[in-house]
């Protein structure tokens, strides 16, 4: 019997792994397209902070159906996530925060 217990765990972790490497290649996928449409779309037609709004929804949204299914939550990405979302939604209503000296000290600390 712990053969079969041992088997049914092989095969959660396995299904778990493509699981996860399938939202992997997702986002990236997501994150490659977006990038590339934003970049056909002429710049004075793309309101400020778009993409960074763009990158937190994508981390966001893939941290939330891994969740559903199971998966762990990468708090890292879904930091990133929160972080790109609300610098992309700052810009695009017109409050601009140093990002990057700001990511720098975030990280520091």
């Amino acid at each position: 019997m712990p053969e079969q217990e041992n088997l049914t765990n092989n095969s959660q972790e396995t299904e778990e792994k493509m699981l996860t490497k399938r939202l992997e290649t997702l986002g990236w996928a997501l994150f490659l397209i977006m990038t590339g449409g934003l970049f056909l779309i002429p710049s004075h037609l793309v309101p400020p902070g778009t993409w960074l709004i763009g990158v937190g929804l994508i981390m966001l949204g893939l941290n939330v159906y891994g969740y559903s299914k199971g998966l762990k939550v990468n708090n890292f990405t879904i930091l990133l996530g929160v972080l790109a979302l609300g610098f992309g939604l700052s810009s695009f209503f017109g409050v601009n925060f140093p990002i990057i000296p700001l990511l720098l000290v975030f990280l520091g600390a």
